[in-house]
């Protein structure tokens, strides 16, 4: 599923992820530091970092096919979530993955990431979800 992702979001490092030195590692992060500016540091936990749920599973299991859907017969929709929520130029944006706090969006060397309203709690709530988003962003 991670180099699916990976490959999604890049798509030229095709042909390079069949040779031995090419590697997914999965990180395990336990706190981060967010530096906003003077006065602005933070210590994170990984409470803050992570989503957790059934939704990760859930929606891992139908991910790639709701990405296919909406490349192959949505790109209006993708469009719109381009120009309006992520307020991207230019034009051919797809999705390249979905999650439960949004949608990673790809137009050649181009990337943009869309939050969705609300995180979603179940898989069957991303229809929906992205319906709505295109009618607020028309």
């Amino acid at each position: 599923r991670a180099e699916r992702r990976y490959l999604n979001r890049n798509p030229k490092a095709s042909l390079y992820a069949g040779l031995g030195d090419f590697s997914i590692f999965r990180l395990e992060p336990q706190r981060a530091s967010l530096n906003g500016g003077f006065g602005k540091a933070y210590l994170l936990e990984r409470a803050d970092l992570l989503t957790n749920g059934p939704i990760i599973e859930e929606l891992a299991g139908s991910e790639q096919s709701a990405v296919e859907h909406m490349n192959a017969d949505h790109l209006d929709a993708i469009a719109i979530y381009a120009r309006h929520f992520a307020k991207a130029p230019g034009d051919g944006w797809t999705i390249a993955g979905l999650d439960a706090d949004g949608m990673d969006l790809v137009s050649g060397d181009n990337v943009c990431r869309v939050f969705f309203p609300q995180p979603l709690v179940k898989a069957s709530e991303l229809r929906p979800a992205l319906v709505e988003m295109a009618r607020i962003g028309r």
